[in-house]
């Protein structure tokens, strides 16, 4: 019998992000950058409070263009802390002007941070067998190789944990359950 992942729980927000985009591979990096921000700011806080704020994030961060919020200056910082769609922590705010800086100077050494960071799996997801949810790590070697990385190359806020739940999210690991209905969607659409 296919059963959903149970953190999706109840709630349409969850339901839906959870049946049409957590695990897909993505492989665009402004998209990519949207979720390494959003993860960040996830920190400490739990993800429904995220993925409810996600419309007033893109609106906020001019729908994560790198290009635009590596532009970002004091002002426009002050603006943020003053936004009420947001999580107005500063050093969640000034990470996300600082990792488009660095995301723009990683495409610039690789072509595009797609082929960076999708590099620290060797291009293809890493697929689980995970009976419950709870089989899965918060953090793996792979994660902590990339957040050591992502540090020496100037990103903030992408601790191991945090570079774990960025890779769930974008596909980079498949980690739904084996019943989930998603799990063999996604690793068919990987292979």
């Amino acid at each position: 019998m296919e059963k959903r992942c149970d953190w999706a729980g109840t709630d349409p927000d969850y339901i839906h992000y959870h049946d049409t985009e957590w695990g897909v591979p993505l492989h665009n990096d402004q998209r990519l950058f949207e979720m390494l921000v959003l993860e960040g700011a996830q920190a400490g806080l739990n993800w429904l409070t995220i993925l409810k704020k996600r419309p007033a994030y893109q609106k906020a961060f001019d729908d994560f263009d790198p290009n635009r919020v590596a532009r970002y200056d004091a002002r426009r910082i002050e603006g943020l802390m003053a936004d009420p769609g947001i999580v107005r922590n500063r050093r969640k705010i000034v990470s996300a002007v600082t990792n488009a800086r660095a995301l723009l100077t990683v495409c610039e050494a690789f072509g595009s941070f797609d082929a960076y960071i999708w590099s620290f799996v060797n291009g293809r997801p890493i697929i689980n067998a995970w009976k419950t949810a709870a089989q899965a790590p918060a953090r793996t070697a792979v994660s902590e190789t990339m957040s050591k990385d992502l540090k020496r190359r100037g990103f903030a806020f992408v601790g191991p944990v945090i570079c774990y739940a960025f890779m769930q999210a974008t596909g980079m690991v498949n980690d739904h359950i084996v019943t989930c209905p998603r799990y063999n969607k996604i690793n068919n659409r990987a292979s």
